[in-house]
Order: structure tokens, then sequence, then C-alpha cells
């Protein structure tokens, strides 16, 4: 009984242990330090607005050469004032390929409103070129594929925010298949909460199949859609 006793109360010293180095009233050398390969890199996170230090700047505004397009080996999107702009050339693919990644994306619909549902600044974010996230200027309306929980879209022509967390579908044996996700936060408020990704693209896809990576895809769809500080984080 005496050594039950024992027992309890070195694992509530243990426990009060815990707590008190992590509110800093412990020296670390009071307690075991966690395994190496436990703890995380150190990433900066920059100013407000700028990619954090691990990411992928895949436009800065400067040039498209991390593109090449989708009917031609370059771009034939616009580049003027840190903004690129869709032309009916076709869309643009990432040289890089990924798979499970945190994605930032800006863009903005025309200033103008012309047409109804898909006619109103239409382009997609498709991630591995395969799982889209559509862009269109939904203010005042909705399309989409599920519904959202809100919807938080800004007025035609105002700079609209995606950030992206996305985990990739991956073969499992037999033939069988582990789904992936969406999570969808635009202009910092979520959507879509780990919405399932399955094999067969979300939609009419420039890509098909299931693969390991695969690249970023920005949608041409005859809509002068602009975008702006895209970048990626491997996951």
């Amino acid at each position: 009984m005496k050594n039950s006793i024992n027992s309890v109360k070195r694992l509530h010293a243990i426990a009060w242990a815990g707590v008190l180095l992590a509110a800093g009233m412990l020296p670390a050398a009071a307690a075991e330090a966690a395994p190496k390969d436990r703890e995380p890199p150190v990433v900066d996170p920059g100013p407000v607005g700028a990619p954090p230090s691990d990411a992928i700047v895949l436009f800065d505004g400067k040039d498209l050469s991390k593109f090449h397009g989708a009917r031609s080996p370059e771009p034939q999107w616009h580049l003027e004032n840190g903004v690129m702009e869709t032309r009916p050339g076709g869309g643009l693919f990432s040289k890089e390929e990924f798979a499970d990644v945190q994605l930032h994306v800006e863009w903005a619909a025309p200033s103008i409103v012309k047409g109804d549902g898909q006619g109103r600044g239409n382009s997609g974010v498709y991630l591995m070129g395969r799982y889209e996230i559509q862009v269109l200027d939904n203010f005042n309306t909705f399309y989409g594929h599920n519904a959202p929980l809100v919807n938080v879209c800004r007025k035609p022509g105002e700079w609209q925010a995606y950030d992206i967390i996305f985990h990739a579908p991956k073969a499992l044996p037999a033939g069988k298949v582990q789904p992936g996700s969406f999570t969808v936060l635009p202009n910092g408020v979520l959507i879509q909460d780990h919405i399932p990704v399955g094999e067969k693209p979300t939609t009419a896809a420039p890509l098909n199949g299931l693969v390991e990576k695969g690249p970023l895809y920005l949608q041409d769809h005859g809509n002068p859609v602009r975008f702006r500080n895209v970048w990626i984080r491997p996951l």
C-alpha cells in the first residue's frame, strides 16, 4: 500500500514539474529534455503580409520565371506593376511540383461586373494540377461544389487572399486510396474545414490520375483576373 502511495506522489510531482516548466518557473535542467528529433525547426514569420522564411515564393511581382504556360513553354500572361493578369493563351503551371502544402495566393476579379454565375471573374487555383479551389466573384452570389460556412468575398475589383492547407490523396496497398483534404481561409476566415479530396479531380482539371506530386495551376477562363503574392510551403 505504501509503495502505491509513493508511486502516486511521484506521478503528481512529474506532472507539476511539467506545469512549472511550461510557466517558466522551473529551470529546464530540472526536467528531462525532449528528444532532439522532436524539436521543431525555427521559421521566421516575417512582417505581416510577407511570406515566412521557409516559403517557396512562386510570384513576387518581378517575373513569371517559376511558371510555364499551359499551351506554350513561356507564360502568356500580362505582367505590370507587380501583378500578373490572365490572358487567353492559357493558364500557368508551376515548374516545381508539390504534394502536401500550405498555399497563399492573392487575386482580384474585374472591378466592372459582366455576366452572371461563372462569368463573373472566373479562374481557379488547382493543387497538383488536379484539385480546384474556385476563383470567382462571389460577392452577393454563390457558386461552388461544397457550400462554404460563410461568404467572405470582397467587392469586385478588391484584392482577395486565399490561404489553403492541402493534404494530397495517397495510394495505399491493394489499390486503395487514402483521401486528402482541403482547408480554406479566404481573407483570413475559415469557410472550408477539412473537406475530403479523393482520387478523381474535383473538376475538369488539366491533369488527371493519382500521383505523388503535381504542379500548382492557375487557370485562365477568359476573364481578366489578376494575381499577386503567390507562395507555398511544403508540409
